[in-house]
């Protein structure tokens, strides 16, 4: 990460080149709700396809599911969401600004309008409610989701006896999330709606601690493996009075942002509570039987969560960097060629190239490389516009392609430059994917 990146550079790059908008921006925005652009959706999507991959690896058993995003009342009731779910709210009687009451100090004056006016602090719903069918009343009250997991929960039993899984294994899914946050900040790293990844890996009690410990590894290695400077993360434990009432421990894995280390992913062992939950409250026997003690037992659970948003913007925050190059300053985006959007970019020299450098651009994309044509401009424009949206090699057709048969690689982060055949442009380019 440069040390000069800002959060309003990162706005500024990304509605720019087509990562991320504002919903909603011609009718003056929606406030916590942004829509991924080209790049921005693709780049979700490799987000989304490492984190895949990395839980396929392993040698733990993992299977996937898509839950609904509507839960029905009674699944909030259990999970304690119904009651608990909520953020401390207080008013300025001023200006009209509302705060989360933990963010502000109190004893100090409105940070919007510099006057002392506070209204009481009282508790604010962060679930959305809504209603099913055309009656409205207390039987047809839902929610949209606040977190992915309870879908996770209610369908243990399906999954176990349709999967012939066994304890322990894991249960994972991605999906949107919504919550009606109070003051939706910082970009993408609070927002109203946003997409989760997590994994509930189900075990004996005896066996949590160890998975616990086995899951902060893994997931500490993932970061490692999408290229996330490892000097701007660090976990943090929570204190005992920090912890939810069924946690036995909780790790928070923390980036640097430039507004100081936040919460990235969280790993927690949950205990037997979400199950035990779901059990008293719909009646249902969600417990497994033990072969080797001949008796049964409510599975415990390690999760691991992550916003795909958050990860989303840390990836910009730390590839963001800035350079001095023949005298102009440079913006790139070093992200790794796992999930950069474009893997590489077809540059002729010239249009009256265009026609010899589409075949190489239509051959590559068939064979399932992110590639992108590019011909407007000088060479030297088209290669800075691909070094903003994170492109690791620019590949150039030149006059000499012609004769030769050879393009022209140019590294994006060493901005070295070499000489190879168009035939060997597959082998170079699965090299760095693999790397």
């Amino acid at each position: 990460m440069s040390s000069n990146v800002t959060l309003e550079k990162i706005v500024s790059l990304c509605k720019r080149r087509g990562f991320v908008y504002q919903s909603a921006e011609i009718y003056s925005g929606l406030n916590g709700v942004y829509d991924f652009g080209p790049l921005g959706s693709q780049l979700k999507q490799n987000i989304k396809n490492a984190w895949i991959q990395d839980l396929n690896r392993g040698k733990e058993d993992i299977v996937f599911l898509d839950g609904s995003i509507l839960g029905a009342q009674q699944v909030w009731q259990a999970s304690g969401h119904a009651d608990n779910f909520s953020d401390p709210l207080v008013d300025c009687q001023n200006c009209k600004k509302r705060f989360r009451s933990d963010d502000i100090n109190l004893e100090k004056p409105c940070p919007s309008c510099g006057i002392k006016k506070w209204t009481d602090v009282r508790q604010f719903k962060l679930m959305f409610e809504t209603q099913l069918g055309a009656v409205s009343n207390e039987s047809n009250i839902a929610y949209l989701r606040p977190e992915t997991a309870q879908s996770i929960f209610i369908n243990f039993k399906n999954v176990l006896s349709s999967t012939k899984v066994k304890i322990p294994f894991g249960i994972a899914q991605i999906g949107k999330a919504f919550r009606n946050e109070i003051t939706p900040k910082q970009f993408l790293f609070r927002m109203r709606e946003f997409e989760q990844m997590e994994m509930e890996f189900f075990c004996k009690g005896e066996d949590a601690n160890n998975f616990f410990d086995i899951w902060v590894e893994r997931r500490l290695n993932f970061y490692k493996n999408i290229g996330l400077n490892m000097q701007n993360i660090k976990t943090r434990h929570h204190a005992q009075d920090e912890l939810a009432h069924y946690s036995k421990a909780c790790i928070d894995v923390e980036y640097n942002f430039p507004f100081g280390f936040k919460e990235l992913e969280g790993i927690a062992y949950r205990t037997n509570f979400d199950l035990s939950q779901h059990a008293k409250f719909s009646g249902k026997d969600l417990s497994v039987f033990d072969d080797e003690k001949k008796e049964s037992f409510v599975p415990h659970v390690v999760e691991c969560s992550v916003g795909v948003d958050r990860l989303f913007l840390t990836l910009l925050f730390d590839a963001y960097t800035e350079d001095e190059v023949e005298g102009e300053i440079r913006t790139s985006l070093r992200l790794s060629p796992k999930i950069a959007p474009v893997t590489a970019a077809i540059l002729p020299l010239s249009k009256n190239l265009s026609e010899n450098s589409i075949k190489i651009y239509d051959h590559l994309k068939k064979n399932g490389f992110r590639v992108q044509f590019d011909e407007s401009g000088s060479i030297g424009k088209r290669y800075r516009r691909q070094d903003e949206i994170g492109t690791p090699v620019c590949i150039t057709y030149d006059f000499e392609s012609i004769e030769d048969n050879k393009v022209t690689l140019r590294d994006r982060d060493s901005l070295k430059q070499e000489r190879i055949s168009i035939d060997q442009i597959e082998y170079y380019l699965n090299n760095i994917l693999n790397k």
